[in-house]
Protein backbone atom coordinates (compact mmCIF):
# COMPACT_ATOMS: atom_id res chain seq x y z
CA UNK A 1 0.00 0.00 0.00
CA UNK A 2 1.51 3.33 -1.02
CA UNK A 3 1.90 5.90 1.73
CA UNK A 4 -1.30 7.52 2.90
CA UNK A 5 -2.27 8.91 6.29
CA UNK A 6 -4.21 6.52 8.49
CA UNK A 7 -7.61 7.72 9.63
CA UNK A 8 -8.63 7.02 13.20
CA UNK A 9 -11.83 5.02 13.49
CA UNK A 10 -13.16 7.53 16.06
CA UNK A 11 -12.95 10.25 13.38
CA UNK A 12 -14.42 8.14 10.57
CA UNK A 13 -17.47 7.13 12.60
CA UNK A 14 -18.35 10.84 12.92
CA UNK A 15 -17.53 11.63 9.28
CA UNK A 16 -20.05 12.44 6.57
CA UNK A 17 -17.47 12.47 3.75
CA UNK A 18 -19.12 9.71 1.75
CA UNK A 19 -17.19 8.62 -1.32
CA UNK A 20 -13.81 9.57 0.18
CA UNK A 21 -10.96 7.06 -0.07
CA UNK A 22 -9.64 6.24 3.42
CA UNK A 23 -6.98 4.08 5.04
CA UNK A 24 -7.72 2.40 8.38
CA UNK A 25 -5.56 0.10 10.46
CA UNK A 26 -6.63 -1.96 13.42
CA UNK A 27 -7.42 -5.34 14.93
CA UNK A 28 -10.22 -7.61 13.81
CA UNK A 29 -12.88 -8.17 16.46
CA UNK A 30 -15.16 -10.35 14.34
CA UNK A 31 -15.55 -11.51 10.77
CA UNK A 32 -18.76 -12.91 9.37
CA UNK A 33 -20.27 -13.29 5.93
CA UNK A 34 -21.04 -15.68 3.08
CA UNK A 35 -19.43 -16.79 -0.16
CA UNK A 36 -20.09 -13.40 -1.76
CA UNK A 37 -19.31 -10.84 0.93
CA UNK A 38 -17.39 -10.60 4.24
CA UNK A 39 -18.16 -8.17 7.08
CA UNK A 40 -15.11 -7.36 9.19
CA UNK A 41 -15.45 -5.43 12.49
CA UNK A 42 -12.25 -3.43 12.92
CA UNK A 43 -11.14 -1.55 16.05
CA UNK A 44 -8.03 0.61 16.55
CA UNK A 45 -8.52 1.57 20.22
CA UNK A 46 -9.48 5.18 19.48
CA UNK A 47 -13.12 4.54 20.42
CA UNK A 48 -15.22 1.73 21.90
CA UNK A 49 -17.13 1.28 18.63
CA UNK A 50 -15.86 -0.74 15.65
CA UNK A 51 -16.05 0.24 12.01
CA UNK A 52 -17.51 -2.26 9.59
CA UNK A 53 -15.37 -3.18 6.61
CA UNK A 54 -17.28 -4.75 3.71
CA UNK A 55 -15.14 -6.96 1.47
CA UNK A 56 -16.55 -8.44 -1.74
CA UNK A 57 -15.06 -11.93 -1.81
CA UNK A 58 -14.55 -11.88 -5.60
CA UNK A 59 -12.17 -8.89 -5.31
CA UNK A 60 -9.68 -10.58 -2.94
CA UNK A 61 -7.34 -13.54 -2.94
CA UNK A 62 -8.98 -16.42 -1.08
CA UNK A 63 -5.76 -17.15 0.88
CA UNK A 64 -5.57 -13.54 2.05
CA UNK A 65 -9.11 -13.59 3.41
CA UNK A 66 -8.34 -16.81 5.32
CA UNK A 67 -5.80 -14.79 7.35
CA UNK A 68 -8.49 -12.29 8.39
CA UNK A 69 -9.41 -13.86 11.73
CA UNK A 70 -10.39 -12.50 15.13
CA UNK A 71 -7.28 -10.87 16.61
CA UNK A 72 -5.44 -10.35 13.33
CA UNK A 73 -4.14 -6.88 12.46
CA UNK A 74 -5.03 -5.28 9.13
CA UNK A 75 -4.59 -2.23 6.99
CA UNK A 76 -7.63 -1.55 4.82
CA UNK A 77 -7.89 0.95 2.01
CA UNK A 78 -11.37 1.63 0.74
CA UNK A 79 -14.22 4.04 0.27
CA UNK A 80 -16.23 5.51 3.13
CA UNK A 81 -19.91 4.93 2.38
CA UNK A 82 -23.21 5.38 4.16
CA UNK A 83 -23.98 2.19 6.03
CA UNK A 84 -26.84 -0.08 4.94
CA UNK A 85 -26.87 -1.97 8.24
CA UNK A 86 -28.12 -1.06 11.69
CA UNK A 87 -25.95 0.39 14.41
CA UNK A 88 -23.50 2.50 12.43
CA UNK A 89 -23.77 5.45 10.03
CA UNK A 90 -20.73 4.65 7.91
CA UNK A 91 -18.81 1.63 6.69
CA UNK A 92 -15.86 1.03 4.43
CA UNK A 93 -16.10 -0.68 1.04
CA UNK A 94 -12.71 -2.42 0.95
CA UNK A 95 -10.51 -2.09 -2.13
CA UNK A 96 -7.19 -3.31 -0.69
CA UNK A 97 -6.45 -5.35 2.44
CA UNK A 98 -3.02 -5.99 3.90
CA UNK A 99 -2.59 -8.41 6.80
CA UNK A 100 0.10 -7.11 9.16
CA UNK A 101 -0.17 -9.93 11.64
CA UNK A 102 -2.40 -12.98 11.63
CA UNK A 103 -3.81 -14.57 14.82
CA UNK A 104 -4.30 -18.30 15.02
CA UNK A 105 -7.97 -18.96 15.72
CA UNK A 106 -7.15 -22.06 17.79
CA UNK A 107 -4.82 -20.32 20.22
CA UNK A 108 -5.92 -16.64 20.31
CA UNK A 109 -7.56 -16.35 23.75
CA UNK A 110 -10.02 -13.55 22.95
CA UNK A 111 -12.48 -15.28 20.66
CA UNK A 112 -15.95 -13.83 20.27
CA UNK A 113 -17.58 -14.89 23.51
CA UNK A 114 -17.95 -13.45 26.98
CA UNK A 115 -14.84 -13.73 29.14
CA UNK A 116 -14.79 -13.39 32.91
CA UNK A 117 -12.82 -10.53 34.40
CA UNK A 118 -10.88 -13.13 36.43
CA UNK A 119 -9.79 -14.85 33.21
CA UNK A 120 -8.83 -11.53 31.64
CA UNK A 121 -6.53 -10.75 34.60
CA UNK A 122 -4.56 -13.87 33.66
CA UNK A 123 -4.03 -12.41 30.18
CA UNK A 124 -3.53 -8.79 31.18
CA UNK A 125 -1.17 -8.42 28.20
CA UNK A 126 -4.13 -8.94 25.84
CA UNK A 127 -7.06 -7.55 27.80
CA UNK A 128 -6.67 -3.96 26.47
CA UNK A 129 -8.04 -5.43 23.21
CA UNK A 130 -11.44 -6.04 24.78
CA UNK A 131 -14.19 -3.41 24.69
CA UNK A 132 -14.20 -3.26 28.49
CA UNK A 133 -10.51 -2.57 28.98
CA UNK A 134 -10.32 -0.23 26.02
CA UNK A 135 -13.03 1.81 27.73
CA UNK A 136 -11.37 1.65 31.16
CA UNK A 137 -7.96 2.68 29.81
CA UNK A 138 -9.35 5.58 27.79
CA UNK A 139 -11.23 6.82 30.88
CA UNK A 140 -8.08 6.38 32.99
CA UNK A 141 -6.18 8.57 30.54
CA UNK A 142 -8.94 11.20 30.47
CA UNK A 143 -9.01 11.38 34.28
CA UNK A 144 -5.21 11.75 34.50
CA UNK A 145 -5.35 14.57 31.99
CA UNK A 146 -8.31 16.22 33.75
CA UNK A 147 -6.45 16.15 37.09
CA UNK A 148 -3.49 18.02 35.61
CA UNK A 149 -5.81 20.42 33.80
CA UNK A 150 -7.83 21.20 36.92
CA UNK A 151 -4.80 21.99 39.06
CA UNK A 152 -3.06 23.89 36.28
CA UNK A 153 -6.17 26.03 35.75
CA UNK A 154 -6.34 26.69 39.52
CA UNK A 155 -2.73 27.92 39.62
CA UNK A 156 -1.17 24.86 41.27
CA UNK A 157 2.37 23.65 40.47
CA UNK A 158 3.10 19.98 39.78
CA UNK A 159 5.84 18.60 42.04
CA UNK A 160 7.64 15.31 41.41
CA UNK A 161 8.06 13.66 44.80
CA UNK A 162 10.81 11.01 45.16
CA UNK A 163 9.85 7.37 44.70
CA UNK A 164 12.76 6.17 46.83
CA UNK A 165 12.61 7.55 50.35
CA UNK A 166 14.19 7.18 53.78
CA UNK A 167 11.01 8.12 55.68
CA UNK A 168 7.65 6.49 56.36
CA UNK A 169 5.09 9.26 55.75
CA UNK A 170 2.14 7.33 57.13
CA UNK A 171 3.89 5.62 60.04
CA UNK A 172 2.23 2.37 58.98
CA UNK A 173 5.48 0.47 58.50
CA UNK A 174 4.22 -1.43 55.44
CA UNK A 175 7.03 -0.46 53.07
CA UNK A 176 9.03 -2.15 50.30
CA UNK A 177 12.76 -2.04 50.92
CA UNK A 178 15.07 -0.72 48.20
CA UNK A 179 18.57 -2.16 48.38
CA UNK A 180 21.58 -3.20 46.31
CA UNK A 181 23.02 -5.39 49.10
CA UNK A 182 23.56 -9.09 48.44
CA UNK A 183 20.29 -10.70 49.57
CA UNK A 184 22.03 -14.00 50.40
CA UNK A 185 24.93 -12.54 52.32
CA UNK A 186 24.44 -8.89 53.34
CA UNK A 187 27.20 -7.08 55.26
CA UNK A 188 26.54 -7.14 59.00
CA UNK A 189 27.50 -5.04 61.99
CA UNK A 190 29.24 -6.73 64.98
CA UNK A 191 25.83 -7.14 66.66
CA UNK A 192 24.43 -9.01 63.64
CA UNK A 193 22.24 -6.22 62.24
CA UNK A 194 22.52 -5.49 58.52
CA UNK A 195 25.02 -2.70 57.81
CA UNK A 196 23.03 -0.29 55.65
CA UNK A 197 25.96 2.14 55.64
CA UNK A 198 27.32 -0.10 52.86
CA UNK A 199 24.08 0.07 50.87
CA UNK A 200 23.70 2.23 47.75
CA UNK A 201 22.31 5.26 49.62
CA UNK A 202 24.31 4.63 52.80
CA UNK A 203 21.08 4.13 54.76
CA UNK A 204 17.94 2.05 54.76
CA UNK A 205 15.56 3.15 51.98
CA UNK A 206 12.08 2.19 50.80
CA UNK A 207 9.57 2.81 48.06
CA UNK A 208 7.38 5.78 48.95
CA UNK A 209 3.95 5.35 50.52
CA UNK A 210 3.04 8.99 49.85
CA UNK A 211 4.42 12.17 48.31
CA UNK A 212 2.70 14.31 50.92
CA UNK A 213 5.63 15.28 53.14
CA UNK A 214 7.64 16.47 50.15
CA UNK A 215 4.60 18.30 48.79
CA UNK A 216 4.38 20.16 52.11
CA UNK A 217 7.96 21.32 51.70
CA UNK A 218 7.19 22.72 48.25
CA UNK A 219 3.92 24.34 49.42
CA UNK A 220 6.00 26.28 51.96
CA UNK A 221 7.48 28.15 48.98
CA UNK A 222 5.07 27.85 46.04
CA UNK A 223 1.82 28.01 48.08
CA UNK A 224 -0.26 25.70 45.86
CA UNK A 225 1.27 22.41 44.71
CA UNK A 226 0.28 18.84 43.92
CA UNK A 227 1.96 15.51 43.31
CA UNK A 228 0.67 12.72 41.08
CA UNK A 229 2.77 9.59 41.11
CA UNK A 230 3.08 5.92 42.01
CA UNK A 231 2.97 4.89 45.67
CA UNK A 232 3.60 1.52 47.27
CA UNK A 233 2.15 -0.30 50.27
CA UNK A 234 3.47 -3.69 51.35
CA UNK A 235 0.23 -4.65 53.08
CA UNK A 236 -0.91 -8.22 52.63
CA UNK A 237 -4.38 -7.04 51.58
CA UNK A 238 -5.99 -9.29 49.01
CA UNK A 239 -9.20 -7.30 48.65
CA UNK A 240 -11.05 -5.80 45.67
CA UNK A 241 -9.97 -2.31 46.80
CA UNK A 242 -6.26 -2.65 47.61
CA UNK A 243 -3.16 -2.69 45.40
CA UNK A 244 0.50 -2.86 46.40
CA UNK A 245 1.35 -0.33 43.65
CA UNK A 246 -1.09 2.46 42.94
CA UNK A 247 -1.16 6.12 41.97
CA UNK A 248 -1.91 9.04 44.27
CA UNK A 249 -2.82 12.66 43.71
CA UNK A 250 -1.80 14.82 46.66
CA UNK A 251 -2.43 18.57 46.61
CA UNK A 252 -0.93 20.66 49.41
CA UNK A 253 -1.98 24.24 50.04
CA UNK A 254 -0.33 26.91 52.20
CA UNK A 255 -2.79 29.21 53.98
CA UNK A 256 -5.68 26.66 53.75
CA UNK A 257 -7.57 25.42 56.78
CA UNK A 258 -9.76 22.31 57.04
CA UNK A 259 -12.76 24.11 55.51
CA UNK A 260 -10.79 25.35 52.50
CA UNK A 261 -9.50 21.80 52.13
CA UNK A 262 -13.02 20.34 52.08
CA UNK A 263 -14.19 22.95 49.56
CA UNK A 264 -11.30 22.09 47.23
CA UNK A 265 -11.86 18.33 47.50
CA UNK A 266 -15.55 18.68 46.66
CA UNK A 267 -15.00 21.05 43.75
CA UNK A 268 -12.16 18.87 42.40
CA UNK A 269 -14.21 15.65 42.47
CA UNK A 270 -17.21 17.30 40.81
CA UNK A 271 -14.95 18.70 38.09
CA UNK A 272 -13.59 15.20 37.39
CA UNK A 273 -17.08 13.65 37.20
CA UNK A 274 -18.19 16.40 34.79
CA UNK A 275 -15.05 15.94 32.68
CA UNK A 276 -15.79 12.21 32.36
CA UNK A 277 -19.38 12.89 31.26
CA UNK A 278 -18.22 15.53 28.78
CA UNK A 279 -15.32 13.60 27.24
CA UNK A 280 -15.89 9.86 27.79
CA UNK A 281 -19.58 9.44 27.14
CA UNK A 282 -19.30 6.56 24.64
CA UNK A 283 -17.17 4.57 27.06
CA UNK A 284 -19.39 5.40 30.04
CA UNK A 285 -22.46 4.38 28.06
CA UNK A 286 -20.84 1.04 27.23
CA UNK A 287 -19.86 0.38 30.88
CA UNK A 288 -23.29 1.56 32.05
CA UNK A 289 -24.90 -1.00 29.75
CA UNK A 290 -22.55 -3.91 30.41
CA UNK A 291 -21.55 -3.58 34.10
CA UNK A 292 -23.46 -1.05 36.13
CA UNK A 293 -26.71 0.45 34.88
CA UNK A 294 -26.63 3.16 37.58
CA UNK A 295 -23.15 4.42 36.64
CA UNK A 296 -24.07 7.55 34.67
CA UNK A 297 -26.82 8.48 37.14
CA UNK A 298 -24.32 8.08 40.00
CA UNK A 299 -21.82 10.44 38.35
CA UNK A 300 -24.57 13.00 37.76
CA UNK A 301 -25.75 12.51 41.34
CA UNK A 302 -22.33 13.45 42.73
CA UNK A 303 -22.17 16.58 40.56
CA UNK A 304 -25.69 17.61 41.60
CA UNK A 305 -25.31 17.11 45.35
CA UNK A 306 -23.84 19.23 48.08
CA UNK A 307 -21.58 16.89 50.08
CA UNK A 308 -22.80 16.30 53.65
CA UNK A 309 -20.23 17.43 56.22
CA UNK A 310 -20.24 16.04 59.75
CA UNK A 311 -17.87 15.00 62.52
CA UNK A 312 -16.63 11.47 63.10
CA UNK A 313 -18.34 11.59 66.53
CA UNK A 314 -21.72 12.40 64.95
CA UNK A 315 -21.19 9.64 62.35
CA UNK A 316 -20.51 7.09 65.12
CA UNK A 317 -23.75 8.15 66.84
CA UNK A 318 -25.71 7.67 63.59
CA UNK A 319 -24.15 4.24 63.01
CA UNK A 320 -24.80 3.08 66.56
CA UNK A 321 -28.44 4.23 66.37
CA UNK A 322 -28.97 2.64 62.92
CA UNK A 323 -30.10 -0.78 64.14
CA UNK A 324 -27.78 -2.37 61.55
CA UNK A 325 -25.73 -5.50 62.24
CA UNK A 326 -22.09 -4.78 61.39
CA UNK A 327 -19.31 -7.19 60.50
CA UNK A 328 -16.98 -4.78 62.34
CA UNK A 329 -18.53 -3.31 65.52
CA UNK A 330 -18.78 0.48 65.77
CA UNK A 331 -17.32 2.29 68.75
CA UNK A 332 -15.84 5.74 69.31
CA UNK A 333 -12.10 5.49 68.68
CA UNK A 334 -12.25 2.65 66.16
CA UNK A 335 -11.59 3.36 62.49
CA UNK A 336 -14.63 3.20 60.22
CA UNK A 337 -14.80 0.31 57.74
CA UNK A 338 -16.15 0.40 54.19
CA UNK A 339 -19.50 -1.02 55.38
CA UNK A 340 -19.91 1.91 57.79
CA UNK A 341 -18.82 4.50 55.24
CA UNK A 342 -21.17 3.14 52.59
CA UNK A 343 -24.11 3.06 55.01
CA UNK A 344 -23.66 6.75 55.75
CA UNK A 345 -23.43 7.64 52.06
CA UNK A 346 -25.89 5.25 50.45
CA UNK A 347 -28.53 4.67 53.13
CA UNK A 348 -28.45 7.54 55.61
CA UNK A 349 -27.63 10.68 53.61
CA UNK A 350 -28.02 9.50 50.01
CA UNK A 351 -25.05 11.59 48.85
CA UNK A 352 -21.27 11.92 49.35
CA UNK A 353 -20.17 12.61 52.91
CA UNK A 354 -17.13 14.41 54.33
CA UNK A 355 -16.21 13.29 57.86
CA UNK A 356 -14.00 15.49 60.04
CA UNK A 357 -12.43 15.53 63.50
CA UNK A 358 -11.24 11.94 63.83
CA UNK A 359 -9.72 10.50 67.02
CA UNK A 360 -6.02 11.39 66.95
CA UNK A 361 -4.97 7.83 67.79
CA UNK A 362 -6.19 6.42 64.47
CA UNK A 363 -4.68 9.18 62.33
CA UNK A 364 -1.18 10.12 61.17
CA UNK A 365 1.25 12.21 63.22
CA UNK A 366 1.09 15.29 60.98
CA UNK A 367 -2.63 16.11 61.47
CA UNK A 368 -3.58 19.37 63.22
CA UNK A 369 -4.74 18.70 66.78
CA UNK A 370 -8.01 20.13 68.04
CA UNK A 371 -8.20 21.86 71.42
CA UNK A 372 -10.16 18.93 72.93
CA UNK A 373 -6.89 16.94 73.08
CA UNK A 374 -8.67 13.90 71.60
CA UNK A 375 -9.35 14.67 67.94
CA UNK A 376 -7.53 15.99 64.89
CA UNK A 377 -8.62 18.06 61.89
CA UNK A 378 -8.68 15.16 59.48
CA UNK A 379 -11.21 14.91 56.69
CA UNK A 380 -12.27 11.87 54.67
CA UNK A 381 -14.52 12.08 51.61
CA UNK A 382 -16.82 9.05 51.35
CA UNK A 383 -18.45 8.01 48.07
CA UNK A 384 -21.18 5.53 47.18
CA UNK A 385 -19.92 2.02 46.29
CA UNK A 386 -16.33 2.96 47.20
CA UNK A 387 -16.29 4.25 50.76
CA UNK A 388 -13.29 6.51 51.34
CA UNK A 389 -12.05 8.10 48.11
CA UNK A 390 -10.08 11.03 49.62
CA UNK A 391 -8.24 11.32 52.93
CA UNK A 392 -6.73 14.59 54.07
CA UNK A 393 -6.28 17.05 56.89
CA UNK A 394 -5.16 20.41 58.04
CA UNK A 395 -1.52 19.84 58.98
CA UNK A 396 0.02 20.56 62.38
CA UNK A 397 2.06 23.73 61.81
CA UNK A 398 2.95 24.25 65.48
CA UNK A 399 6.45 22.91 66.17
CA UNK A 400 5.88 22.02 69.84
CA UNK A 401 2.62 20.18 69.13
CA UNK A 402 4.25 18.28 66.26
CA UNK A 403 7.30 17.35 68.37
CA UNK A 404 5.06 16.02 71.14
CA UNK A 405 3.15 13.92 68.63
CA UNK A 406 6.21 12.36 66.97
CA UNK A 407 7.59 11.46 70.41
CA UNK A 408 4.25 9.92 71.40
CA UNK A 409 4.32 7.86 68.21
CA UNK A 410 8.00 6.91 68.56
CA UNK A 411 8.99 8.45 65.22
CA UNK A 412 12.78 9.07 65.23
CA UNK A 413 13.48 12.80 64.98
CA UNK A 414 16.52 12.14 62.81
CA UNK A 415 14.26 10.67 60.09
CA UNK A 416 12.12 13.81 59.82
CA UNK A 417 14.52 16.61 60.78
CA UNK A 418 13.90 18.35 57.44
CA UNK A 419 10.11 18.22 57.94
CA UNK A 420 10.44 19.76 61.40
CA UNK A 421 12.55 22.56 59.88
CA UNK A 422 9.51 23.85 57.98
CA UNK A 423 7.85 24.46 61.36
CA UNK A 424 10.94 26.31 62.61
CA UNK A 425 11.37 28.63 59.64
CA UNK A 426 8.29 30.59 58.57
CA UNK A 427 5.60 28.09 59.52
CA UNK A 428 2.02 28.71 58.43
CA UNK A 429 -1.35 26.94 58.57
CA UNK A 430 -1.66 24.61 55.60
CA UNK A 431 -3.70 21.63 54.48
CA UNK A 432 -3.89 18.93 51.84
CA UNK A 433 -5.38 15.59 50.85
CA UNK A 434 -4.68 12.39 48.96
CA UNK A 435 -6.90 10.93 46.24
CA UNK A 436 -6.23 7.31 45.33
CA UNK A 437 -6.30 7.40 41.53
CA UNK A 438 -7.48 3.80 41.13
CA UNK A 439 -10.34 4.35 43.59
CA UNK A 440 -11.39 7.33 41.47
CA UNK A 441 -11.26 5.16 38.34
CA UNK A 442 -13.28 2.44 40.10
CA UNK A 443 -15.98 5.00 40.77
CA UNK A 444 -15.95 6.54 37.29
CA UNK A 445 -16.00 3.20 35.43
CA UNK A 446 -18.36 1.25 37.68
CA UNK A 447 -15.90 -1.65 37.81
CA UNK A 448 -16.07 -3.71 40.99
CA UNK A 449 -12.43 -4.73 41.44
CA UNK A 450 -9.46 -2.37 41.64
CA UNK A 451 -7.37 -4.90 39.67
CA UNK A 452 -9.51 -4.01 36.65
CA UNK A 453 -8.73 -0.29 36.54
CA UNK A 454 -4.92 -0.43 36.34
CA UNK A 455 -3.20 -2.03 33.34
CA UNK A 456 -0.98 -4.43 35.28
CA UNK A 457 -2.10 -4.91 38.90
CA UNK A 458 0.47 -5.59 41.62
CA UNK A 459 -1.07 -7.56 44.50
CA UNK A 460 0.25 -10.10 47.01
CA UNK A 461 1.78 -13.08 45.14
CA UNK A 462 1.17 -11.39 41.78
CA UNK A 463 3.69 -9.36 39.79
CA UNK A 464 3.14 -10.89 36.35
CA UNK A 465 3.69 -8.95 33.09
Amino acid sequence: MEHQRRSKISDLLKSKEYGKEVLVKGWVRTRRGNKNVNFIALNDGSVVHHIQVVAEVANFDENLLKLVTTGSCLAVKGVLVESQGQGQNVEIQAREIEVYGSADAETYPLQKKGHTLEFLREIAHLRPRTNTFGAVLRIRHAMAYAIHKYFNDQGFFYIHAPIITGSDAEGAGAMFRVTTLDAGNPPRLPGGEIDYAQDFFGKETNLTVSGQLEAELAAMALSLVYTFGPTFRAENSNTPRHLAEFWMIEPEMAFYDINDNMDLAEEFLKYLMQYALDHCYDDLEFLNKMYDNELIDRLKGVIGSSFERLTYTKAVEILMASGQTWEYPVSWGADLQAEHERYLVEKHFGKPVILTDYPKDIKAFYMKQNTDGKTVRGMDVLFPKIGEIIGGSQREENLDALMNRIHEMNIPEKDVWWYLDTRKFGTTPHAGFGLGFERLILFVTGMANIRDVIPFPRTPKNAEF
